[in-house]
């Protein structure tokens, strides 16, 4: 398959900073991070942001079948020219692409726009009984954060959210010059094993993350004075026996699930 370069000139086009499309057309790197997908026939690998299906090609040669999900209108007929019979490309976006509609539980993949990782993260964790495992190749930062243990700076909301349902571990580094145009950071893969159940039981998913978020909103605070304005959240500290001068940095996701499991719900109002 012809470089990223190569291919955009044919095809009259340029990335689009905007929608922060950087595009990776090493084959060696390419086929590590299919590797990581750990897919073969039988499975069904759903990539969202297919670019110009440089990735594509590598997790197609796994004998998987591979949904390619790319929101360009522009890119979408390079993919329908470029790729092999058997993928499928499907004009969509990956914020809201749902996973629900292949069927089974799938592998996604996908180099992601740096700018919408915590969307599309968010939204994989949504639909997570859709995704037995995700590669996604981030800015290392964010994936940094993501894999933090408690108890540093980088563990955070992300941190929390993705670990309660997943484990996280950073596989690949990726140099900024292997991409086209390169990037401003550096990158690299996250893997993401989807969990059968989640680490530690809590009653409300919602509330448990508007729980973490409210915890990490003002985390230079005590758990005190960051969860004053959550409902139930004080006397949900003390029934968990969490030390409330303790900072959100320093609790486990378990301390965060037992904290939510105590706050009681709200009466029904009357009628």
């Amino acid at each position: 398959m012809s470089s990223p370069g190569e291919l955009l000139r044919r095809h009259g086009l340029r990335p689009k900073k905007e929608w922060g499309q950087n595009f990776l057309g090493d084959a060696g790197v390419l086929a590590d991070l299919a590797r990581l997908a750990r897919a073969g026939p039988g499975d069904v690998i759903v990539e969202l942001g297919a670019g110009l299906g440089h990735f594509t090609r590598a997790l197609a040669a796994t004998g998987a079948q591979v949904v390619a999900v790319e929101r360009d209108r522009e890119l979408v007929p390079v993919l329908r020219d470029e790729l092999p019979p058997g993928v499928e490309v499907v004009e969509a976006d990956a914020k809201s692409f749902d996973l629900e509609t292949i069927g089974r539980r799938a592998i996604v993949c996908g180099n992601l726009p740096y700018h919408l990782s915590s969307p599309i993260l968010f939204h994989l964790l949504d639909q997570r009984e859709a995704v037995k495992r995700a590669v996604l190749l981030l800015q290392r930062e964010v994936a940094e954060r993501i894999a933090a243990p408690p108890g540093g700076r980088d563990y955070g909301l992300l941190s929390v959210l993705v670990q309660h349902v997943a484990e996280a571990e950073i596989a690949i580094d990726v140099p900024r010059h292997l991409f086209t145009p390169p990037p401003e950071v550096e990158s690299c893969a996250l893997v993401l094993e989807f969990l059968e159940t989640p680490r530690a039981p809590v009653r409300d998913e919602r509330r448990f993350r508007a729980l973490v978020k409210a915890a990490f909103g003002l985390r230079r605070k005590t758990l005190w004075n960051a969860l004053k304005n959550f409902p139930g959240g004080r006397e949900a500290l003390k029934k968990a026996g969490i030390d409330a001068q303790r900072r959100a940095e320093t609790l486990s996701v378990a301390e965060f699930a037992s904290i939510e499991r105590q706050i009681q719900p709200r009466p029904p109002e009357a009628a």
